[in-house]
């Protein structure tokens, strides 16, 4: 039987082991911390949205940028600090914008295949992740902001999407809570929401049942090819060890870029941090007063998801500044201050703030399938839409890799 390593368990590995592992390979899932979902698949806006399927390389997107450098609260922060991995990313991100259109398109389609695998999952091993389909409401307080939605629309339906425009009227009956100035409305009824970490966790327990070894606490120190297989050393705190798979398939968001140049390769993946507060419901007033519908707000890019009676979500921002964790007391307050203006009877005395660091490749498309070297295989750079992409990328690549294996019988 042919073995196969799958390297991290957020929610593109723990897919990935899982789809292996109902096609009967087997699979040792290697993850650094030790829980599955321990970072960016831990706290982050909750929307499976097809509708936020819009990709980042356009002109609006580099002229916000510049506008907002001298705001450290900015939607969108970037250090200019020069950097070579910084550099050449925002190089390939320019050279990516002329397929704008096509990558928009791509990404819907991916994102709507994905919901029929992650709904099946869910159901055959009965995880409970706080799972709402109430659609997605995105809202617009101008009207250019709200004309220029209005194309993303016609690319997400060549995309095979349906978001259809609402009025301020129809705005407020879909979410009766929501309060401001706004001038109108896109609104997905086919987009859900949900917990992905317990999503993560759950189907990680599944893949335990389904045989799959996993391997927590164990970080990633070398991989290599050796006599046409893959050998992976890992350090478990105590010394380090190593063991030889046929194939191995690299799931392990910023920490992929690494992965790679170990075998000789370059997948450019660049850490674009997000921030997240989860607002605690306490009482009932609260509750009451929080959104039941998901919401992007286009003018802030701060998303919302009701998770549960008791808990709302909202997150936000990206920030451009390599490899770092720190939760700045100034990026969390635009999320606190949304909260208060739009939702100002919520209690926000108990608030979770937490930070996470997306994987993005300059394309803005995720890296699904064989690389380089025999036996080597990435489903990795999904950005700010891994929850919503995982379960498709994960069938593709483990569809891939179990072809491959049939074939070399």
């Amino acid at each position: 039987m042919t073995r196969v390593a799958v390297l991290g368990a957020g929610i593109t590995g723990v897919t990935t082991a899982y789809a292996l592992a109902k096609r009967g390979v087997n699979v040792t899932l290697i993850e650094r911390h030790r829980y599955a979902a321990m970072e960016t698949s831990y706290a982050n806006g909750g929307q499976l949205s097809a509708s936020h399927a819009e990709v980042w390389n356009h002109k609006a997107t580099i002229w916000n940028a510049l506008k907002w450098m001298a705001r450290r609260d900015a939607p969108l922060l970037l250090n200019p600090t020069p950097g070579w991995h910084k550099l050449s990313w925002f190089a390939e991100f320019l050279a990516a914008m002329p397929d704008y259109e096509r990558n928009t398109i791509a990404t819907a389609r991916m994102a709507i295949a994905a919901r029929e695998h992650l709904f099946a999952w869910a159901q055959a091993e009965n995880i409970a992740f706080d799972h709402r389909r109430a659609g997605i409401l995105h809202v617009y307080r101008d009207r250019r902001g709200f004309e220029r939605a209005a194309g993303v629309s016609r690319l997400l339906a060549k995309g095979g999407l349906q978001r259809r425009a609402v009025s301020l009227l129809e705005m407020r009956a879909i979410e009766p809570a929501l309060h401001g100035d706004f001038y109108g409305g896109y609104y997905t009824d086919s987009d859900s929401t949900g917990d992905i970490h317990k999503f993560t966790s759950g189907l990680a327990d599944a893949c335990v049942r389904l045989g799959v070894a996993c391997r927590y606490g164990a970080p990633v120190t070398a991989l290599a090819r050796e006599h046409g297989k893959l050998r992976v050393s890992v350090g478990d705190g105590e010394g380090e060890d190593s063991t030889v798979f046929d194939a191995v398939v690299i799931c392990a968001g910023t920490a992929s870029r690494a992965m790679a140049a170990m075998l000789g390769e370059h997948v450019n993946v660049y850490p674009v941090k997000g921030y997240s507060i989860t607002v605690q419901l306490d009482d009932g007033a609260s509750q009451a007063a929080a959104p039941k519908v998901s919401l992007l707000d286009d003018a802030t890019k701060l998303v919302s998801s009701r998770l549960g009676e008791d808990r709302l979500r909202v997150a936000g921002t990206a920030e451009f500044n390599g490899i770092n964790y720190d939760i700045r007391a100034d990026r969390i307050r635009p999320l606190l201050q949304w909260v208060e203006q739009c939702f100002p009877d919520i209690n926000t005395r108990k608030v979770i703030p937490w930070a996470g660091l997306r994987p993005m490749l300059p394309a803005m498309l995720p890296k699904v399938g064989p690389g380089k070297a025999p036996g080597v295989y990435y489903n990795t750079g999904h950005g700010h839409l891994g929850w919503t992409l995982a379960a498709a990328t994960a069938e593709l690549v483990a569809e891939a890799v179990a072809s491959s294996s049939a074939a070399n019988r």
